[in-house]
């Protein structure tokens, strides 16, 4: 099966994140969005242990030990960029100053529920940390993840059976198969990785999905 890449899916994140938007990247894969965001495009990373202005990876040998993002992985800073307490970057999360967030997942269910902390294993994290914070405070709620588990059992889910982040609060799913915008209609598909039919698509996800008219590779 035809999938895009983890770095093809951190370029078509970055592809949706607008002019002057105020964004935070979740632990592990959503990082990656940072090395795709628009030159030409002025977007302000936050990273909740207290960064806003995070530029993209350093360069191999120019790393600052004591620069890092919550994933504790090393970052640089724009001009402009500042640092500040780890309690005023949470109040910025929970107080609705950010425009979208970007999270990982284990499941996301048709209604938007997002489950992204715990599977139920011996060592799993053992608290839902700011990812919690982040998914009911961002004014928008962007999710990456594979589509299916290493199993084969697919993420996009019509109810979580793993602990919840939030609840109905996850507006965009991208997996490395498509792009899926939860709406009061239902899942909408609106971009497809090349050589994918909405058929194919369909089988592997275990809930309904609609075609949206302006669909890519459909």
């Amino acid at each position: 099966m035809t999938k895009w890449t983890r770095d093809d899916m951190a370029r078509r994140v970055a592809q949706d994140i607008p002019e002057g938007a105020y964004v935070n990247l979740g632990i592990g894969l959503p990082t990656k969005v940072a090395n795709y965001l628009p030159k030409e495009r002025e977007i302000f990373l936050q990273s909740e242990n207290g960064l806003l202005g995070m530029g993209p990876a350093p360069a191999p040998g120019q790393e600052d030990p004591e620069l890092i993002n919550a994933g504790k992985e090393p970052v640089t800073l724009i001009e402009g960029g500042c640092f500040f307490h780890h309690g005023d970057s949470f109040a910025m999360m929970r107080g609705g100053h950010l425009d979208i967030c970007v999270l990982g997942a284990f499941q996301v269910s048709a209604r938007g529920d997002l489950a992204n902390w715990h599977t139920g294993a011996p060592d799993a994290i053992p608290a839902v940390g700011g990812a919690m914070d982040l998914a009911i405070g961002a004014k928008k709620v962007f999710v990456m993840t594979d589509h299916l588990t290493k199993q084969g059992e697919c993420k996009i889910v019509e109810h979580c059976t793993y602990p919840l982040t939030g609840i109905a609060c996850v507006d965009r799913i991208y997996t490395d198969l498509a792009v899926i915008d939860i709406t009061a209609r239902g899942l909408e598909v609106i971009d497809i990785v090349v050589g994918l039919s909405f058929d194919e698509l369909q089988k592997v996800t275990p809930v309904p999905l609609i075609l949206a008219t302006s669909a890519a590779h459909a």
